[in-house]
């Protein structure tokens, strides 16, 4: 298998089904920053301990990860998310080595070693340096190396910055023709409303092309430690399901269920997938 270019609107010729989430060849899975950092950060081992579970069944296993910005942040004696581009810069660029050493810490246990990949959107944008990003990310995974994928925020601009990493990994997803993107988060599935209001429902299965009518994502919402929110993952998992990599969206908690096929969360199908109406639980 090899990655391929963004633009080319790669469709995999046979997409995934939810029964088949254990067998896949190669996924991507996607970290938030409230979820592997500050009080969460503990939950870096529990998540390492996932992906090695699937990598040691021979799965060919990127992460997209944010949190170079919130790792950074302490010491920088930041208590709040910085707003102006520069002290975002300057905090990634303290974060992102030591989060990468985090994850490379916990990768000792099960022999498995990371590699670096920053990433801006004029990168997979831009046909030279797409292909140069599709070469070493195929050169790496062919290495059975876990390559861990982040923004480049120390050069990235307001003007070409993915804007958050549920969007970066949808475009990572299909330049690597990933049969499954996992969108890991705070909360266990997407609701028909946000979770915390009365009536809220979990949905555990989209159809590829619904549109989802009189569901309330919100618009997306910025905490002391990083960006996104249901909406970004939801305009995310349609951006992978269009070019036909299947996408589930869970908590981080439950990567280890996700990862084995476990009934969890909630199912976007994959373009070219027979499917039924979204169902809610």
């Amino acid at each position: 298998m090899t990655c391929s270019g963004a633009g080319e609107g790669l469709t995999a010729v046979n997409p995934l089904s939810r029964d088949q989430i254990a067998s896949a060849a190669r996924i991507v899975v996607k970290v938030g920053s409230s979820s592997i950092s500050g009080e969460s950060a503990d939950q870096i081992g529990p998540l390492v301990e996932a992906l090695a579970g699937a990598h040691a069944r021979g799965t060919e296993v990127v992460l997209v990860s944010s949190g170079a910005i919130a790792t950074g942040m302490p010491y920088l004696r930041l208590s709040d998310h910085p707003s102006d581009l520069a002290t975002q810069q300057a905090a990634a660029s303290v974060g992102q080595s030591l989060l990468i050493s985090r994850y490379q810490a916990s990768l000792d246990r099960y022999d498995i070693v990371a590699g670096q990949v920053l990433l801006t959107a004029g990168d997979l944008e831009n046909a030279t340096p797409r292909s140069n990003a599709q070469r070493a990310m195929d050169r790496l995974l062919g290495l059975r190396i876990l390559p861990i994928v982040n923004e480049n925020d120390t050069v990235a601009t307001h003007e070409i910055r993915f804007g958050d990493n549920d969007r970066l990994a949808a475009l990572v997803a299909t330049l690597c023709g990933a049969d499954l993107l996992l969108l890991l988060s705070d909360v266990d599935a997407l609701y028909t409303k946000p979770p915390e209001r009365p009536g809220a429902e979990p949905i555990s299965f989209v159809a590829h092309g619904d549109l989802l009518p009189g569901m309330e994502f919100g618009s997306t919402s910025v905490n002391s430690v990083g960006t996104g929110g249901a909406s970004t993952k939801v305009m995310a998992a349609r951006l992978a399901a269009a070019g036909g990599t299947g996408v589930l969206v869970t908590a981080t908690t439950l990567a280890a269920e996700a990862l084995r096929g476990d009934r969890v969360g909630t199912w976007f199908e994959p373009r070219g997938t027979a499917g039924s109406p979204s169902l809610v639980n």
